[in-house]
C-alpha cells in the first residue's frame, strides 16, 4: 500500500503523455516547428518550477553538475531532437514500437551500470507479451513496417536515452531533490537545445503566440506534460525504481489508441483490443516479477 500511490503518479504521467500527441498536432498545424514547440514547453516548465524548487544554483561537486547535465540531455534536448528526427524521415508506428522497447533497454542499462542488479525472468516473460500488444495496437489491423535504418536508429537512440534519464535520476535522488533535479534538467535541456536554432532553418514564430489555441496547447504541454509530468517521473523512479516504472511505458500505445477514438474518431479494431489485453498482462507480469524481487531482497536485509 505504501507503493500505491507512487504507481498512480506513473500511471497518470504516462496517460498524460499519451495525449501530448493531440496538443503538439495542432500546434504543428498552427505553424510551430517541432524543435519551436520543445524550446517553448521547456521554458515554460523552467520558469514556473522556480516558484516552487530551492532556489540553490549549482550541485554540491561539479561531477553531479555534470551528470544533471548529462540528465538534461538524456532526457530533454537529445532525446526529442532525435524522436522528431526519426518522425520525419520513418513511419510513425515504427517509432511508437521501438520507443516501447525503451523499458527492457533500460533494464539492461541498469544491470551493466549496476552490477548487484538482477533482473528476473518474469520481466523478460512480461516485456515480450507487452511487446506483442503493443505492435497489434499500433498497426491496429494494418500490418504496415517499412525498414528505415537512419529513422528506426534515431528512434533507438531516443529510448537509450529516456532509459539514461532514468538511470541518472535515480544516481542524483541520493543527493537532491526532485524539485532541484528537475528544474536543472529543463535548463540544460533548454541550454543544449539553443545551437539547434543557430545551425538550422528553425525560426521562432513569436506572433502566432497571440492566438488563443496556440497559448492554452502550450500551456498545457509546458506546465502539466513538462513540468508537473517530469516532477511525477522523478518522484516514481526514486519511489520504486527505474524498472518498475519505466515498465509503464508499455502503455502509451494503449492511452494513444483510446485518445485517438475519441478525439479523432479512429476506429479501434478488435487487433487492437487484443492487443491492449497483451500489454496489460505484460505490464502486471512484469511487475510481479519486480515486486518479487524487492521482497527478496528486504529479507536478504
Amino acid at each position: 500500500m505504501r507503493t500505491f500511490w507512487y504507481h498512480i503518479m506513473a500511471l497518470v504521467t504516462i496517460v498524460i503523455w499519451g495525449t501530448t500527441f493531440v496538443s503538439t498536432k495542432i500546434l504543428l498545424q498552427h505553424g510551430l516547428s517541432p524543435t519551436e514547440i520543445l524550446l517553448y514547453r521547456f521554458l515554460l516548465a523552467y520558469l514556473s518550477i522556480w516558484f516552487f524548487s530551492p532556489k540553490r544554483l549549482l550541485a554540491n561537486t561539479w561531477k553531479d553538475e555534470a551528470l544533471l547535465l548529462a540528465a538534461g540531455i538524456c532526457g530533454g534536448s537529445l532525446y526529442f531532437m532525435a524522436e522528431n528526427s526519426a518522425l520525419k524521415i520513418t513511419l510513425a508506428s515504427n517509432v511508437s514500437l521501438i520507443l516501447c522497447t525503451t523499458p527492457i533497454l533500460t533494464a539492461f542499462l541498469t544491470r551493466l551500470t549496476d552490477r548487484t542488479e538482477h533482473l528476473k525472468k518474469q520481466l523478460f516473460y512480461g516485456s515480450v507479451i507487452a511487446l506483442i500488444g503493443v505492435a497489434l495496437v499500433i498497426f491496429n489491423g494494418n500490418f504496415i513496417l517499412k525498414i528505415n535504418p537512419l529513422g528506426d536508429c534515431l528512434t533507438i537512440i531516443a529510448a537509450l536515452m529516456w532509459g539514461c534519464y532514468s538511470i541518472l535520476l535515480k544516481r542524483l535522488d541520493k543527493k537532491y531533490g526532485v524539485l532541484f533535479i528537475t528544474r536543472k534538467v529543463f535548463f540544460y535541456g533548454i541550454i543544449t537545445m539553443l545551437p539547434i536554432f543557430a545551425f538550422s532553418s528553425s525560426q521562432l514564430h513569436l506572433a502566432k503566440l497571440n492566438q488563443p489555441i496556440v497559448i492554452f496547447n502550450l500551456i498545457f504541454l509546458g506546465l502539466i506534460a513538462s513540468m508537473l509530468c517530469y516532477i511525477m517521473w522523478s518522484t516514481s523512479v526514486k519511489k520504486l525504481g527505474v524498472i518498475r516504472t519505466t515498465n509503464y511505458i508499455y502503455i502509451v500505445p494503449l492511452v494513444t489508441l483510446i485518445t485517438s477514438a475519441i478525439v479523432i474518431d479512429e476506429t479501434i479494431t478488435y487487433i487492437a483490443s487484443i492487443g491492449s489485453v497483451f500489454i496489460l498482462f505484460g505490464v502486471y507480469i512484469a511487475e510481479q516479477g519486480e515486486k518479487l524481487k524487492s521482497l527478496h531482497l528486504k529479507r536478504r536485509k
